[in-house]
C-alpha cells in the first residue's frame, strides 16, 4: 500500500491532514487511517462545471477515507465521524485558507469557497473483520488495500494477504453475492414497472439500467468473485458474454437498427432520464426493455447457480 500523498496539490495535502488529525483526537482506537477511490489513483475531479441539457451542473470527486479501529463499538464511531465531517465543513471551508510554511511564513494557498470544499465520506472497519474479509479475497477491500494510500498506521497491526478460498467458501462468497444484485434488480424492475404504470417512460428506462446493471453485477461477482464499479452496459455486456452466448441473443438477435436503438437507449437512460427533459422513451420502447430485463433475470438465475452448484460440486469432491 501507498504512503505518500505528495502528488495531490498542497491544498489537498492539508484538507488530509487536518482530517487526519481530527480522527486521531476524537477515535483514540484509530488503527489505520486509509485514502481510497480517485484521489488515491489520481483519476479525481476537482471542480467541474458544466452546462447539460440547459441545466448547469458540477462535480467534485469525494476525499473516500476508510477509519480503521478496534474496541470501538461501531455506533459510536460513526458519530463521531459525523461530527468529524460536520466540524471539517464547518471549520476548513473558508473563503483563504492560510498555511504556514516551513519558514514559519504565512501563505496563501487558495481562495477556495464553501461550494468548492472537497466533500469527505467515511466508512469504518473494526481491523478484525477488516482482514478477515481480506483473507476471504473481498473485492471490495482488496482493491482499497491494492490501491490505496495509508494516511496513518498505528503499526500494532499487519493486513492480511489474500489466501487461497476453498471451494465451500467460494460457494458461500458467490451465493451472496448473487442474493445481493439480483435483489436489487428485483427492486429497480419494481420501480420501472411503477414508473411504467405512470406513463413516465423515461424514469422507466433510468430503472430498468439500474436493473441490467445490477444483473450484469450478479454474473461478474459469481464468475470471478471481483467487481469494479461501472455504469457503461455496453462494457458490462462484453464481460458478461463469455459466460452465454445467450446474452447476445437477448440484447440483440437480428441486430437490427432498432434493437441498437434500444440497448443505446436504456444504456443512455443512466443520465439523460434524469437530467435531459428532451430524452424521449416510449411507451413501445419502455415495454420492449422490460421484457428484456425480464428475459434477463431468468439468464441470470439459470447461469449463477449453475456456476455455484459446481462449486458446491467441487468442495464435496475435496471433501
Amino acid at each position: 500500500m501507498k504512503k505518500s500523498v505528495k502528488y495531490l496539490p498542497r491544498e489537498k495535502q492539508e484538507d488530509l491532514k487536518y482530517i487526519v488529525s481530527m480522527i486521531l483526537e476524537r477515535i483514540p482506537r484509530t488503527e489505520m487511517i486509509i485514502l481510497y477511490g480517485s484521489y488515491a489513483t489520481g483519476k479525481y475531479v476537482e471542480y467541474d462545471t458544466r452546462v447539460e441539457f440547459g441545466v448547469r451542473t458540477t462535480y467534485m470527486s469525494d476525499y473516500d477515507i476508510l477509519v480503521v479501529t478496534s474496541g470501538e463499538k461501531d455506533k459510536e464511531v460513526g458519530q463521531k465521524l459525523d461530527n468529524i465531517e460536520a466540524i471539517y465543513y464547518k471549520n476548513h471551508s473558508i473563503s483563504d485558507i492560510l498555511y504556514v510554511g516551513e519558514t514559519g511564513s504565512m501563505e496563501v494557498i487558495s481562495g477556495r469557497s464553501s461550494d468548492r470544499q472537497t466533500p469527505v465520506q467515511f466508512i469504518n472497519e473494526d481491523i478484525r473483520k477488516l482482514n478477515r474479509d481480506l483473507s476471504d479475497g473481498r473485492y471490495f477491500y482488496t482493491q482499497i488495500k491494492e490501491e490505496g494510500i495509508l494516511l496513518y498506521n498505528s503499526g500494532k497491526h499487519k493486513l492480511e494477504r489474500r489466501r487461497k478460498l476453498r471451494f465451500d467458501e467460494i460457494a458461500k462468497q458467490a451465493a451472496e453475492y448473487f442474493e445481493e444484485k439480483f435483489n436489487r434488480a428485483s427492486v429497480f424492475i419494481k420501480h420501472a414497472r411503477y414508473a411504467f404504470k405512470d406513463k413516465d417512460y423515461g424514469m422507466a428506462s433510468f430503472f430498468l439500467h439500474q436493473t441490467i446493471e445490477n444483473l450484469f453485477y450478479a454474473v461478474r461477482l459469481v464468475y470471478t468473485l471481483e467487481n469494479n464499479k461501472m455504469h457503461n452496459l455496453i462494457k458490462l455486456l462484453a464481460s458478461v458474454r463469455k459466460y452465454s452466448g445467450e446474452f447476445e441473443k437477448l440484447f440483440f438477435p437480428e441486430k437490427t437498427e432498432d434493437e441498437k436503438r434500444l440497448f443505446n437507449l436504456v444504456k443512455a437512460a443512466y443520465v439523460e432520464a434524469r437530467y435531459n427533459p428532451d430524452f424521449v422513451v416510449t411507451k413501445a420502447d419502455a415495454e420492449y426493455l422490460i421484457s428484456v430485463a425480464e428475459r434477463l433475470f431468468k439468464l441470470v438465475d439459470e447461469l449463477c447457480h449453475i456456476r455455484i452448484s459446481e462449486y458446491e460440486k467441487s468442495a464435496s469432491s475435496a471433501a
